[in-house]
């Protein structure tokens, strides 16, 4: 295959190879906008996932880490105002990493600085033996950190611009099995509730929904886009949009047999509007979450969800990380953690129409 050059890139914007080096260095001098156009076009025609595409030290090696002599790996989660480490989903994420560093020896810096310039000040690569990614991160931070040849892992998070190993839990089948045994119960009407262009995890739950829906026969409805912020999955601020829909659906004498919500904040919220509204979880509505954070066995009704295995997946994100350190030659992997439904009293059968 032949190289991608940053003068390729350059007639292929129409700009000066001088603009492109700017752009995709992480120095200033090129506005967002045309940063942003560089950065596009580079994926596009594929000069990120090419080897040793950025920097390269003065014997012309590339800028890779070694694990010589580096003791301190990068936690990076920059949306601190819902992922906190004391936050009752990421929190467990967190701990997970913690305690397979400490198996290794290895210490960990919680970075939650989310602009580039400031970030680059922590970005050391002498000092860095790698990095993980929690939840969402701006393509321009992932960016900075594979510029400076930093190995890293995504943990609930990928980016199309920047080739690099993820773990997941595996949404598609874990919402696809609970789906399954909502349509065992002789529940037909099923609706998703999530935004699914929030994350690609809500994406990912979405197409499970709608496969195992398609696979039975039954209607696969819009999911209600109540227009989730970061901030709006965790406090309940979407339940005004979720009311206005149900006040509507219990109008038309529509209403869903089985609500599955993309995770169990938004099943709280969801079953906090039901009551409002008279109707009855799960006599009259079963319900569904996704998570199975803390609070799900102690909600009135106790939630069903699906228990996502979240200290495992940070351990597993260490061992990815120091994996690609010692072979960087490897292929980039999404790696899928299982995992298993937890039934208690949000569902049942549907009721007898």
């Amino acid at each position: 295959m032949k190289r991608v050059t940053m003068q390729q890139i350059a007639d292929h914007l129409g700009v000066s190879k001088f603009v492109v080096s700017k752009a995709l260095s992480g120095k200033g001098g090129v506005n967002e906008h045309t940063k942003s156009r560089v950065i596009q076009a580079a994926s596009q025609l594929g000069y990120f996932a090419q080897k040793n595409a950025y920097m390269k030290n003065k014997e012309g090696e590339p800028n890779v880490i070694s694990a010589s002599g580096k003791q301190s790996v990068i936690v990076l989660m920059p949306n601190i105002r819902f992922q906190t480490k004391d936050s009752l989903y990421w929190g467990k994420i967190m701990e997970g990493i913690s305690r397979e560093l400490e198996r290794k020896g290895l210490g960990m810096v919680i970075v939650t600085e989310s602009r580039v310039d400031s970030f680059v000040h922590v970005l050391n690569p002498s000092g860095i033996f790698g990095m993980i990614g929690v939840g969402k991160i701006d393509s321009e931070l992932l960016l900075e950190t594979h510029r400076l040849g930093i190995p890293m892992v995504l943990v609930d998070h990928e980016d199309d611009l920047i080739p690099t190993d993820t773990v997941f839990v595996n949404n598609t089948d874990a919402i696809a099995r609970l789906c399954n045994h909502l349509i065992g119960l002789g529940h037909t009407r099923l609706q998703f509730v999530g935004d699914v262009r929030f994350s690609r995890s809500f994406q990912d739950r979405w197409i499970g929904y709608r496969k195992v829906l398609e696979q039975n026969d039954l209607e696969a409805p819009k999911p209600i886009d109540p227009m989730l912020t970061l901030d709006g999955v965790d406090s309940g601020e979407f339940a005004g949009e979720f009311e206005k829909w149900l006040t509507k659906m219990k109008e038309k004498g529509q209403l869903p047999t089985a609500l599955v919500c993309a995770n169990d904040s938004i099943a709280f919220g969801v079953i906090s509007a039901l009551r409002k509204h008279g109707i009855r979880v799960p006599e009259d509505i079963s319900v569904t979450g996704f998570d199975n954070i803390d609070a799900a066995d102690r909600s009135q009704p106790a939630l069903t969800t699906v228990h996502v295995p979240k200290e495992a997946m940070g351990e597993r994100a260490v061992k990815k990380l120091l994996e690609r350190i010692r072979y960087p030659e490897l292929p980039v992997e999404k790696i899928l953690v299982s995992a298993d439904i937890v039934h208690r009293d949000s569902t049942s059968e549907p009721k007898e129409p």
